[in-house]
């Protein structure tokens, strides 16, 4: 018996390996790259005093935008907390400021920069900060699929409704196509919308609320949806699948809230006895239908804020927020726990770290701008369209 020896294998490693990686960026992707110049030590004691000074340096010229994600040591310089909705319109509304410094990722960058006025300029303190769901879709695959949908003879049935967590290059396409933005606290209203236009909807770019909303909240069965999914030849569907659904998912999910399991309901409830589960909608559909109380990241906060003391809550969504809000209620008795035993930060959100933001803020106290993001003109008024969609529901 002989014993086969290893070879040299010609394999070379795929472009998406290599981002995996680290060793290779993709311009198109949200994911960016790192940002220029020389960042502080995260060892440096002077963080804290540097990012005050810079702050105050700047006045009301700056605006600073933190969202619920993000870590204690950015969000304790945010002028305004909130979802990446809320947070979007709150810069609109501080149109004298000339620089919104987001504290988020990506998309909730460019959000930000189609809402404030044309002498505004939003900066994220890391490039790098991206959204992994919003990567699961882009413009060239979303319109592909609009061209499968064409030759199912469904388009002129379907109405795209996206979720705020895409690029702008898919709020613009959700635009030209006649469709809406929605956020996790208004799905239920825009897809109520988007029905009256049409018999069908392309929901981007996550399966999950999609899913959620339209068995959930507007009593569609399982059946009633399919799901696209891009790396597969017209999706994986036929013509006659695409025919008889009424809810076209994209095969998408958000990467914090996808990897909550029905395991994890049922552990906690054994633990905890008497407990309360929690979760974002983004969450699996097994998950919602196993919870308590489903609800945005809002939703979620207004909750624990009115929950008597002595409850206990496990809550379904990222973990810096949760900590915060078990710290914050903990004197008052509430018990509030991860849903899952894994910690699990959102990756990309946790990007913008300290270093990043005082770079970042001291940087334009010196007059330097830095990692702006904007929006080219054409996507911006596509995208604007759908976003003001979205602002007319009831």
């Amino acid at each position: 018996m002989t014993t086969a020896q290893p070879t040299d294998l010609d394999v070379q490693p795929s472009p998406l390996a290599l981002l995996l990686l680290g060793r290779e960026a993709d311009p198109r992707s949200e994911r960016g790259v790192e940002c220029p110049g020389d960042l502080p030590a995260p060892s440096d004691p002077d963080l804290v005093a540097r990012a005050r000074a810079a702050k105050e340096r700047l006045g009301d010229r700056v605006f600073v935008l933190g969202h619920h994600y993000q870590r204690d040591e950015v969000i304790q310089f945010a002028d305004v907390t909130g979802d990446s909705f809320k947070l979007a319109r709150d810069a609109a509304a501080r149109p004298d400021a000339e620089y919104i410094v987001f504290c988020g990722v990506h998309f909730m960058a460019e959000s930000a920069d189609i809402l404030t006025g044309d002498g505004q300029k939003v900066v994220l303190p890391d490039l790098a900060a991206g959204c992994s769901m919003a990567d699961m879709a882009t413009a060239e695959q979303v319109a592909e699929c609009w061209d499968v949908l064409t030759e199912a003879g469904v388009a002129e049935e379907v109405v795209p409704v996206s979720y705020m967590n895409s690029s702008a290059d898919i709020k613009a396409f959700t635009g030209k196509h006649g469709g809406t933005i929605c956020t996790s606290s208004n799905a239920e209203r825009a897809l109520q919308w988007a029905f009256g236009q049409g018999s069908k909807v392309l929901f981007l770019p996550d399966q999950h609320l999609g899913r959620n909303t339209a068995v959930r909240d507007l009593g569609m069965s399982l059946e009633d949806c399919v799901v696209y999914n891009p790396h597969k030849p017209g999706g994986g569907l036929t013509p006659e699948e695409l025919r008889a659904a009424k809810m076209i998912l994209w095969r998408g999910h958000c990467s914090v809230h996808g990897r909550f399991s029905l395991e994890s309901v049922q552990d906690v409830r054994a633990r905890i006895p008497g407990v309360n589960v929690l979760v974002h909608p983004e969450c699996r559909h097994e998950v919602v239908a196993a919870a308590d109380q489903v609800g945005s990241t809002e939703y979620i906060i207004k909750a624990l804020e009115a929950a008597p003391a002595g409850s206990k809550w496990a809550v379904g969504t990222e973990l810096n927020l949760v900590r915060r809000l078990a710290d914050r209620y903990a004197p008052e008795g509430k018990e509030i726990v991860f849903l899952d035993k894994t910690v699990c930060f959102c990756s990309t959100m946790n990007r913008i770290d300290l270093p990043h933001l005082v770079w970042a803020l001291e940087s334009l106290a010196e007059g330097t701008l830095v990692n702006r993001i904007e929006v080219d003109r054409e996507t911006e008024g596509f995208a604007k369209q759908a976003l003001e969609r979205m602002l007319a529901l009831p």
